[in-house]
């Protein structure tokens, strides 16, 4: 099988889809068909840019313009995450927290397929990496923004257990354990949900992609499996490190729940 070219025209049609998507918000008044429409215009000029970035990096192989260019998505996933938060931090810390830790995360794995399984030459070739970088980050970017969400959020509302149990002298770790736990555990649950569905309820992008490009399906499945394995460590670095840092961040040294540091929240 021969790889599937498609026309400007092809891709048109399929956004009657997303037209009919938007008609029905109207109809149904879900208040959804601006922001729908929005979303998808920056959709097309996000990918169409990158499309002609991918072409310059794809041709120079730079290691530094491809670090460049990771380092940029990187940047751009970190305000998308602090955008999700329904509470944030107050200062740096909004932006920074999610930012360090997918910048952590996405980093050790890639490098770590770069130069282990994959291994391309140069090892740093764009045409690799920063696919790569993309898929792991998006995933582990779904995951830290939903630990710290349910983070920030379950410490303001468990705030009088929390302080109780500090009342009592339990340590910092202690009072907040409860809390930390189900914020790792909902960072987590979309990769493990996707792992236990995927290939039965449903075909990934990359292998559906490979398919269409004429590669053998056993092939397909390794390359898939490979990805996911890389995005499950990804993330689980990601929410783990985020979720712990920003636990501290809402203590202190004298073990005290600090909400003082939330931005819009003040220490009542």
């Amino acid at each position: 099988m021969s790889f599937i070219s498609l026309s400007y025209l092809d891709v048109a049609i399929s956004a009657v889809l997303l037209i009919v998507n938007a008609a029905l918000s109207v109809a149904l008044r879900l208040d959804l068909a601006r922001r729908m429409s929005i979303a998808a215009a920056r959709m097309v000029v996000q990918l169409v840019l990158m499309g002609w970035v991918l072409i310059v990096l794809f041709e120079q192989a730079s290691p530094f313009l491809t670090t460049a260019a990771a380092l940029i998505m990187v940047l751009f996933a970190g305000r998308e995450v602090m955008a999700r938060q329904k509470r944030r931090l107050a200062g740096w810390w909004a932006y920074g927290l999610g930012t360090t830790a997918m910048l952590f995360a996405g980093t050790v794995v890639t490098v770590f397929a770069l130069t282990t399984q994959i291994r391309p030459e140069p090892w740093y070739d764009a045409r690799v990496a920063l696919p790569l970088m993309g898929m792991i980050l998006g995933n582990t970017m779904t995951g830290v923004a939903l630990g710290v969400d349910r983070l920030l959020t379950g410490a303001v509302d468990a705030r009088v257990s929390i302080e109780a149990r500090l009342a009592l002298g339990h340590d910092r770790a202690e009072a907040m354990g409860g809390i930390v736990r189900e914020a790792l555990r909902t960072g987590l649950v979309p990769t493990v949900n996707s792992m236990s569905a995927i290939g039965i309820v449903f075909i990934p992008g990359m292998m559906t992609g490979q398919l269409l490009a004429g590669i053998a399906p056993m092939e397909a499945v390794k390359y898939q499996l490979l990805i996911m394995f890389l995005i499950a460590g990804g993330t689980a670095f990601g929410v783990l490190g985020a979720v712990l840092i920003g636990s501290r961040r809402l203590s202190d040294a004298r073990h005290r729940l600090r909400l003082d540091r939330l931005s819009d929240l003040d220490a009542g």
